[in-house]
């Protein structure tokens, strides 16, 4: 599974966000949830139309922005 297959970006839903394809769920709702340590069951109960595999892209679509991405933090502190 691509991540690609589960997150969409248009401008004319949710301000063009990154959300859940089908639905108006952003990707940043479902890692704000698992940042704070809510599983990925408690989360899908929140959002019923969520699936497993939509938390995972929501992850790999994380892990793939970090990989583009380059941002400077204070010296000597960990990113």
């Amino acid at each position: 599974m691509e991540w690609t297959d589960r997150i969409t970006v248009d401008p004319a839903v949710s301000h063009g966000r990154a959300c859940i394809r089908g639905t108006r769920i952003p990707v940043s709702v479902v890692l704000d949830n698992l940042a704070a340590g809510i599983g990925e069951d408690e989360i899908r109960a929140s959002y019923p139309s969520l699936q497993v595999p939509d938390i995972r892209a929501a992850i790999a679509y994380a892990a793939h922005l970090a990989k583009e991405r380059m941002v400077e933090t204070p010296t000597g502190i960990a990113a």
